[in-house]
């Protein structure tokens, strides 16, 4: 009865559907589910007992009713999403997107009365089963290797990102550097940089980011957290305060995205999908 409560704080997904159209068209018209999930943030301004509020292990209360949000705007032909997980608003998002009053109740009943949407029916109540795809199945993975291993998983994708000289510092104690590396720009402009990993199933909030901070050293001009969780408000604003050393910040989502376009421990299966619509069609003729 507790936890149902709780999970009461967080507004239901149609309260999202119009600032997930506000986010995208803030963004260009395209956005990964990370970047949806910061600008929603800031669109919404939701107090932070609310963002940090957990799902499940795998994510928080908001991003799973976002999840819920794009998938109704996505049956309602409003979005489109690449296998990367990039978001992008149609020519009929686009048009919502310039309406000051947006309808969320006629996305509601189209997308509710479309032909087979009972599989992507919800009703904004608690709680539906949890997806079992490969990112949950992934996401389990990271939270149980070991940190030295996370490490070591995070030196191999900032490689592929084009770092160079990525060195895993073994046993260096939550709060202080992970490991280090060079950034190279253009061939001619490089930074040291240092990362830290922290596998959390929850939020990171800003004083893991003030104690990581501290931690570097006078010639390391960047940082970058990675975590299998999320950030807080607090977070985000503290790793770009002005007038301090920035720290990039890639949470879960993220995370998963890079590992699966750089091909890390994720092989791609073609698969093909029955299209019921077409079939159905034919028979009605």
């Amino acid at each position: 009865m507790t936890k149902k409560t709780s999970k009461k704080k967080c507004p239901a997904f149609q309260f999202f559907i119009k600032p997930t159209i506000e986010a995208l068209s803030q963004l260009g018209g395209s956005g990964a589910n990370s970047e949806i999930y910061r600008r929603v943030i800031q669109i919404t301004n939701l107090s932070e007992d609310i963002i940090d509020e957990m799902h499940s292990f795998t994510m928080t209360e908001v991003e799973y009713r976002l999840m819920w949000a794009r998938t109704y705007l996505k049956n309602y032909g409003a979005v489109e999403n690449s296998k990367q997980g990039v978001w992008v608003l149609t020519a009929k998002g686009a048009a919502l997107a310039k309406q000051a009053d947006l309808d969320v109740k006629e996305i509601l009943r189209f997308t509710n009365s479309k032909s087979g949407a009972a599989k992507g029916k919800y009703t904004g109540g608690d709680p539906l089963p949890e997806p079992k795809g490969w990112r949950e199945q992934i996401t389990y993975l990271l939270l149980n290797m070991s940190p030295y291993a996370f490490e070591k998983l995070a030196q191999r994708l900032l490689r592929e990102c084009g770092f160079s000289d990525v060195d895993v510092i073994k046993k260096s104690g939550d709060g202080g550097i992970d490991g280090t590396g060079k950034l190279r720009i253009n061939g001619i402009f490089s930074f040291n940089v240092a990362f830290q990993c922290k596998r959390y199933k929850g939020a990171v909030g800003a004083p893991e980011i003030r104690d990581f901070r501290g931690s570097l050293s006078t010639n390391v001009e960047k940082g970058v957290l990675i975590t299998t969780g999320s950030f807080t408000r607090a977070a985000l604003e503290e790793a770009s305060s002005e007038g301090k050393r920035l720290i990039d910040l890639m949470d879960g989502e993220e995370l998963i995205n890079k590992l699966a376009e750089y091909g890390i421990g994720l092989n791609e299966v073609k698969s093909y999908e029955i299209d019921m619509d077409f079939f159905n069609s034919l028979n009605e003729e």
